[in-house]
């Protein structure tokens, strides 16, 4: 069955959610993320959540969408295909987070369909945290999930100015998806996984991407996670337990206020898992 076109800007009603303390130090340490503006309370203003923190509280905006029985997403075949996060105001215990889902977009192509979803999250102060665009892929039966363009070839950016390797845990998955709520099975179980097409249990996406977040605060933000303003990637191959992925990052240009760095990162055989990365770092 095909997606509905016609709930193309369908909006969802806004969904509550508060932050605790605990919920943030469960989700950084589900994602190895050490870093003390997540865990010292000495700290001036106190902790602050991970910036990737931002996909718990508007989690269940999303959940709503892809379960929508007028949309008619297959949730057997669908994959995260793209994520793309503004980190406006950062969230700290106590916070109540409201979040509004759109649908953006739907599109038919040869392998599949995807549909983006964007969401709008506020305080209880009304003031903007994130807006996020979440985008999926729905294979088509028989389809193998698609690897996007060719790798950009090294030479057109020349070295990058930081690599930093990363092992993900044989129980991340099980971590991440008791802190984020994301427990789509896919990620839990390997019989449902090998179901879906899949050689195993596969990392969540956006634990991948928290990685990511975590390899660019701790070299081009120096360490502070308030500077990174943006994240984008597309993931174009699983991540399975016990691997190690490798985030090679280039400067970009910059701008008022901000710079722009590009990156990708790699499996332990140098295939790229995200490509096209993309962070936006205030200067």
């Amino acid at each position: 069955m095909p997606l509905n076109k016609a709930c193309i800007d369908k909006r969802y009603p806004p969904v509550e959610a508060a932050v605790t303390r605990e919920a943030i130090q469960k989700y950084a340490r589900a994602c190895d993320h050490d870093n003390p503006f997540f865990f010292d309370d000495s700290r001036p203003g106190g902790i602050i959540a991970p910036p990737m923190f931002g996909v718990v509280p508007i989690w269940q905006s999303i959940v709503k969408v892809v379960t929508d029985p007028e949309v008619g997403a297959d949730l057997l075949r669908l994959v995260h295909g793209e994520h793309d996060v503004e980190f406006i105001t950062p969230i700290r215990p106590g916070d109540v987070i409201t979040s509004v889902a759109t649908i953006r977009s739907m599109a038919t192509g040869a392998t599949g369909e995807t549909i983006a979803i964007g969401v709008a999250a506020r305080n209880q102060r009304g003031e903007a945290v994130q807006n996020t665009v979440f985008t999926a892929f729905i294979r088509a039966v028989g389809s193998a999930r698609p690897e996007g363009e060719p790798r950009e070839p090294e030479a057109a950016r020349g070295e990058p100015i930081a690599v930093v390797s990363q092992p993900i845990a044989a129980d991340q998955t099980f971590r991440y998806a008791e802190a984020s709520g994301d427990v789509n099975p896919i990620h839990l179980d390997a019989n449902v996984a090998k179901m879906a097409g899949l050689p195993g249990i596969i990392v969540h996406g956006l634990c991948t991407m928290a990685f990511c977040s975590k390899a660019v605060i701790e070299t081009v933000c120096g360490g502070d996670p308030r500077r990174l303003r943006r994240l984008r990637v597309r993931f174009v191959r699983p991540v399975l337990p016990g691997q190690t992925i490798t985030t090679r990052i280039w400067a970009g240009p910059e701008g008022a206020g901000h710079r722009i760095f590009e990156f990708e990162t790699l499996n332990p055989n140098g295939r790229a898992v995200i490509r096209g990365g993309i962070a936006e770092v205030a200067v």
